[in-house]
């Protein structure tokens, strides 16, 4: 109930987008619950941007996680995730998917806030993780590439790549030491969910050929596009729009409308799929 209880507070305030959901998660996780250090939250930012799909919404199910094992994941994800979709869910019914919140001052006003938070959370990881010459220029190289590098397997490239230069340019003395994370998830159910996720990946679209159905092929096109994208929620767009519009799902109207819908509530942006999948 714990972490249920954080979770939702930041479904229902972080607002921004996934970049500045790191900062939220920091503020609430790290400073003010404690419940792991800078180190474990840079480490674990990391991996889930090395990973496909929603990172923001992995980091908080990876928390939770950490302090309630499958159960506290499991809450961790509902609260964050919930009342963004459940709001989606009622804007595509409630107004008919033609909604414009493109030009709404107020939700500008929310992202000029997302932008301080996302610039507060990036001045205090810096000062923890490169306080030295060394991390700094790595950090700064990477900012610069990422900056001129738009593309989400570049992210991937410059994470592994910055991992490559630590290794050999890092002395064991300027890496600081990190608490062991206790996990109650054990090999064998991390096994059994790896094959799963790639079972569904292979799988779906063959059963979707086998067996026409509109309910598969909208659970196929969704599990494709958050299997495979990778660099956070702008980046499923195109993805999401080639997978509902070029179908005649949707028209570009709704999906624009929609994605309007989703830039105004909190939490994490995948949850404009819930406003796709009414239609």
């Amino acid at each position: 109930m714990e972490i249920l209880g954080a979770s939702t507070k930041l479904g229902l305030t972080s607002f921004g987008g996934p970049i500045a959901h790191l900062g939220y998660f920091r503020e609430e996780y790290v400073k003010r619950r404690k419940w792991l250090d800078e180190k474990s939250y840079a480490d674990l930012v990391a991996l889930c941007q090395f990973l496909p799909g929603p990172a923001s919404s992995q980091v908080g199910i990876a928390i939770g996680m950490m302090r309630g094992g499958l159960l506290g994941g499991i809450a961790s994800w509902i609260g964050f995730t919930l009342p963004s979709a459940l709001a989606l869910t009622l804007f595509a019914y409630a107004l008919g998917n033609y909604a414009d919140l493109g030009d709404v001052g107020w939700l500008h006003g929310l992202m000029i806030v997302a932008v301080a938070v996302v610039a507060q959370a990036v001045w205090g990881m810096a000062r923890t993780l490169a306080p030295d010459r060394t991390r700094g220029t790595i950090a700064l190289l990477t900012a610069i590439l990422t900056l001129s590098w738009h593309s989400a397997y570049g992210q991937l490239v410059l994470i592994a790549a910055a991992g490559v230069l630590g290794r050999f340019f890092l002395t064991r003395s300027e890496i600081p030491d990190a608490p062991p994370i206790g996990l109650s998830i054990s090999r064998r159910a991390a096994g059994v969910a790896w094959v799963l996720f790639f079972a569904l990946l292979i799988g779906l679209p063959l059963l979707r050929t086998a067996f026409p159905s509109h309910w598969l092929a909208v659970f196929d096109s969704f599990y494709r596009v958050g299997s495979l994208v990778f660099g956070g929620g702008h980046v499923v767009l195109p993805m999401l729009q080639a997978e509902v519009v070029a179908p005649s799902w949707l028209t570009d109207a709704q999906f624009l409308a929609g994605y309007g819908a989703a830039q105004a509530v909190p939490g994490p942006l995948f949850t404009f799929s819930a406003y796709l999948g009414v239609p």
